[in-house]
């Protein structure tokens, strides 16, 4: 792929604003790229630059300086912004997961819909509490051991007959370091919940989590959905705290 900075577009610009002051000058963090490649149209995109930071640390060397580029690109901070207080996640849990999380979910404040520490420890109020939502949803769970390790969910949870659910849904676990299980393509075994539990992931001898009517008690297997490691420290798990998260649209 070929890519040009225009910069020679500035000296016509700058002689049809002499001629007609009609056309003004693009400001100096604004840069126009011409993009072409075998297998693609050429295009043209306008993007936002801005300087490097100038300030260097005491300890920085002349080479270091040297190697710092003029100009870098101004990215969107995709880190997920909640809306309410966290008892799990931190910025480094968003940061990793916003990495695996789905593009239609960039740009959207994270609402509580479920808390432990907020609703008490019930399945049913978590079904009663997504009644009304229609987004992603992300699962956080922290043991007795203070392991943190839950789901992203592609569908929000409720009593259903059959496996519902998306590639999109993955499991995760910091447990200590981060670890992130993407939909293995062997089934579609992604979420299923009825009164007495919830469960995503199957196939195999147990569910990749699995969380009983009271919220208490759960489980984690390896399953073929996700060829996942267990979550938890342990097979079997004691729920300490758990909250669900929603795409607030």
């Amino acid at each position: 792929m070929a890519v040009w900075l225009a910069d020679m577009w500035y000296s016509r610009e700058q002689r049809l604003t002499e001629k007609s002051g009609a056309m003004k000058r693009l400001a100096e963090n604004i840069k126009v790229l011409y993009i072409a490649s075998d297998c693609m149209e050429p295009y043209v995109e306008i993007i936002t630059v801005k300087e490097s930071k100038c300030c260097q640390s005491l300890c920085s060397s002349d080479a270091s300086e040297a190697e710092e580029p003029e100009y870098q690109l101004e990215v969107d901070d995709d880190l997920p912004v909640l809306t309410d207080q966290s008892d799990l996640l931190d910025d480094h849990h968003l940061e990793k997961l916003a990495a695996h999380m789905p593009a239609r979910t960039y740009g959207y404040q994270w609402q509580l819909v479920y808390s432990t520490a907020i609703h008490g420890s019930s399945l049913k109020t978590l079904y009663r509490n997504m009644a009304e939502v229609d987004s992603p949803v992300l699962l956080v769970v922290k043991d007795m051991h203070k392991k943190v390790f839950g789901a992203f969910s592609s569908d929000p949870f409720r009593v259903s007959k059959y496996c519902y659910g998306t590639g999109e849904t993955f499991l995760f676990s910091f447990n200590p370091d981060f670890q992130v299980y993407k939909w293995s393509g062997v089934n579609s075994y992604f979420v299923s919940g009825n009164w007495n539990s919830l469960q995503l992931g199957g196939g195999g001898s147990g569910f990749a989590l699995w969380l009983d009517a009271d919220l208490y008690r759960g489980s984690s297997f390896c399953s073929p959905t996700f060829h996942n490691a267990p979550l938890s420290t342990n097979e079997d798990f004691i729920v300490q705290d758990l909250e669900v998260w929603t795409v607030q649209n």
